[in-house]
């Protein structure tokens, strides 16, 4: 049975361990220590999946819950992948928000067939700037 818990406070050392065990490590921070921290601490909203004791999902977002909300991590562990864990923490995301509250993400390059299969569409004016690029 996987429970869902709303802003549980979990450690750098266990988000790691998702970011791994999920892919999504590959394409984010997980030898800084302090940004990974930071990146736990400044989240405005995260729904974790547990089985049991063991962190095995999380959508870790960014938000002002009226307009908009970043959803900067989907991680599901690769052993639980393909069990409606991704869609069910999409959805316990969008019950924390706002009625007029959209859902923005960049989609790992191996999940962006899976973004338009359960609803969301593609936008084509999505700009990044890094920040060592001088504006």
């Amino acid at each position: 049975m996987i429970e869902y818990k709303t802003n549980e406070s979990i450690t750098s050392k266990q988000f790691i361990d998702l970011l791994n065990r999920s892919t999504l490590g590959e394409r984010r921070p997980v030898d800084d220590i302090e940004c990974i921290q930071s990146m736990l601490d400044h989240a405005g909203l995260s729904i974790t999946a547990w089985d049991k004791d063991k962190l095995i999902g999380i959508a870790r977002s960014v938000t002002d819950f009226s307009f908009c909300c970043y959803l900067s991590d989907l991680a599901v562990d690769q052993s639980y992948q393909k069990q409606g864990i991704g869609k069910a923490l999409i959805q316990l995301t969008q019950n924390e928000l706002g009625p007029k509250c959209k859902l923005i993400l960049l989609s790992a390059p191996a999940a962006v067939d899976y973004y338009p299969k359960i609803g969301f569409e593609k936008h084509p004016q999505c700009w990044v700037l890094d920040k060592d690029v001088e504006v």
